[in-house]
């Protein structure tokens, strides 16, 4: 049970979501927008969040858009994690990468939109995003934008106040590059993860990006570039991403700093391994 009242809203675009938002957030409300609710109802029944206005995005049609046209896969924030995984041909990488994140159930609730944006830290739906380079078309009060999506989600989400994440726009060019997607946990495969890596094998080498290790998910050119330097032994490369990893590993009840920096180490060893194997 959710122990507040909140004012409830179902706007038709995007504009007037982000004119409703501006209105609520003018009269102290702290609104939030909501698309699958899983986080949000999980949070207020905690009392870890309290809000005077909900607004929700699921009817609004461009967040209800699924297609690929000229070379390029839009996806609207409204689409569910589920659908993403039943429709994995359209994006492998996600696809495989999103049917692990949480059960059934909540898969089938969950939206794109609000896991991408989201206050739980993990965001594993947003790793094969930032390999591919997709950008994320956003409307706030102050208007309609579309940015690359590692400038708003590659760590801390950063966008503007009020501004909703209507659509991920994906050129397929490397949807058909060999990849892989690994996830460790401390029990079921549905956890939260200790470590999540997902990478891509390109021309001009291995992308990869991580969640699960610190309390941001991220892609790193830096650690790109150590991984790629095969004038090293996969061993040294693996040493010297540990030594530049660029937040705190995160020590908690899942997993302490120490056993993650293990885990983190057999799985990036694992991971390229099986695309150093594989060709382009």
């Amino acid at each position: 049970m959710i122990a507040f009242d909140f004012d409830y809203y179902k706007p038709r675009t995007a504009e007037e979501a982000a004119r409703l938002f501006k209105q609520a957030d003018a009269e102290g409300k702290q609104p939030l927008y909501y698309g699958g609710g899983t986080e949000i109802i999980s949070m207020a029944r905690m009392n870890q969040l309290r809000t005077g206005a909900v607004i929700d995005f699921k009817s609004i049609p461009e967040c209800n858009v699924l297609q690929t046209k000229e070379g390029k896969l839009t996806i609207g924030a409204a689409i569910t994690l589920k659908r993403l995984e039943d429709e994995m041909e359209l994006f492998p990488l996600l696809g495989a990468t999103v049917r692990d994140v949480a059960d059934h159930s909540i898969r089938c609730k969950a939206t794109i939109g609000s896991h991408l944006c989201g206050k739980f830290y993990f965001r594993e739906g947003l790793l094969p995003f930032l390999l591919v380079d997709s950008e994320a078309v956003l409307v706030g009060p102050e208007g309609r934008r579309t940015v690359p999506i590692s400038q708003i989600l590659n760590g801390e989400p950063c966008l503007g106040k009020g501004e909703l994440l209507v659509q991920v726009i994906s050129s397929e060019r490397l949807f058909g590059m060999p990849y892989c997607t690994v996830k460790k946990t401390k029990m079921e495969r549905i956890d939260y993860p200790i470590v999540r890596i997902a990478a891509l094998r390109t021309e001009q080498g291995v992308r990869i990006a991580f969640s699960g290790v610190s309390d941001i998910p991220f892609r790193s050119r830096e650690l790109e570039n150590i991984l790629n330097n095969n004038s090293m032994p996969l061993n040294e490369r693996i040493e010297r991403v540990v030594q530049a990893w660029p937040a705190p590993i995160l020590d908690d009840l899942l997993a302490s700093a120490p056993y993650r920096t293990f885990v983190l180490k057999n799985t990036l060893s694992e991971t390229m391994t099986a695309l150093e194997r594989r060709r382009v």
